[in-house]
């Protein structure tokens, strides 16, 4: 077990003063939890978890493998602490604390996850052999840091998390969140509400076009169980077809993302493989599911993972 968190805590320097391999990363218990054989193996704050899962994702996206996941997650846990930072060195910023001068993009661009992971593993595969080079090697080829060594501490913390969140095990994230204390929304033309809608945009931003179903315009009225969200306009179900060893790791990869950012985009459930974690029982975790038809892959959701949003009140 690696016991550590990923926790930056500022001590008695602000984080303006501190040079990139002297952010401290303290143990402790956060939101998020790596799991690992019933062990917890990381402890992530969210914004830090949801970061993470967004490289991992766009890195799927991308055909990239985990070991490039690895190498991306080290970097940016070097580089930010995994935090989508507004300032550094001179003009970097954001998560791999990119240039705009350098022809990152620009300050907008390389403080948007997406754009920055993207650009990152742009990079990486420009770098002939990388595969083959140590971590550290691979990330300074990309980043040209001043300094270069600092990448390789991160490289068991990253292996573990890019583990987890290319979906090689089930059950492997999971993060405690409040309630969300927002506002009913009514169902939209195109048969969601807005904080479905912006669940469904995200999620395809990050992993790309996906299989949805479970809303229609207009409204669904038939194939869930009774008071089901998708009545109401609150769920989406991406599909995974077949329900095959392949399949499941991007189920789970995808699941673990909505997880992380559940706080965010005030996900309430979140079901796949016969597994939920549920926002209003976060801190039980993933829980076994139980569905009425145990060899059924559709009623246990093993071939596509459910999520839907909060009701408000």
């Amino acid at each position: 077990m690696l016991g550590i968190g990923l926790g930056i805590t500022l001590l008695a320097r602000n984080v303006l003063d501190l040079l990139p391999d002297e952010l401290p990363l303290v143990p402790g218990d956060k939101p998020c939890q790596v799991q690992r054989g019933g062990d917890t193996v990381l402890s992530l704050d969210v914004d830090q978890a949801a970061n993470a899962s967004t490289i991992a994702g766009v890195g799927l996206r991308q055909g990239m493998n985990r070991r490039a996941v690895t190498v991306a997650l080290a970097t940016a846990m070097q580089e930010s602490g995994l935090r989508n930072l507004d300032h550094g060195d001179r003009d970097s910023l954001g998560l791999f604390q990119q240039r705009p001068s350098q022809g990152w993009g620009t300050a907008k661009q390389v403080r948007d996850p997406v754009h920055a992971a993207g650009r990152f593993y742009a990079g990486l595969r420009k770098v002939g052999g990388w595969q083959a080079m140590p971590l550290t090697q691979a990330a300074q080829a990309v980043q040209r840091s001043g300094y270069p060594d600092a990448y390789a501490k991160h490289e068991d913390e990253a292996a573990a998390l890019a583990l987890a969140l290319t979906g090689a095990s089930e059950g492997a994230l999971t993060c405690e969140v409040g309630s969300a204390d927002v506002r009913p929304q009514p169902m939209g033309r195109g048969g969601l509400t807005a904080r479905a809608a912006a669940v469904r945009a995200q999620v395809e931003r990050v992993f790309g076009k996906q299989s949805l179903g479970g809303f229609a315009p207009g409204g669904v009225s038939s194939g869930h169980m009774e008071g089901s969200a998708h009545y109401e306009g609150r769920a989406v179900d991406v599909f995974f077809r077949p329900a095959s060893a392949a399949n499941q790791r991007d189920g789970w990869a995808l699941s673990y993302w909505l997880v992380a950012h559940a706080d965010r985009l005030s996900i309430a459930t979140v079901i796949y493989d016969d597994q939920i974690w549920t926002a209003r029982r976060s801190d039980e975790g993933w829980r076994p599911y139980r569905s009425s038809n145990p060899s059924n892959d559709i009623l246990q959701h093993r071939d596509h993972v459910h999520v839907d949003v909060v009701r408000g009140a």
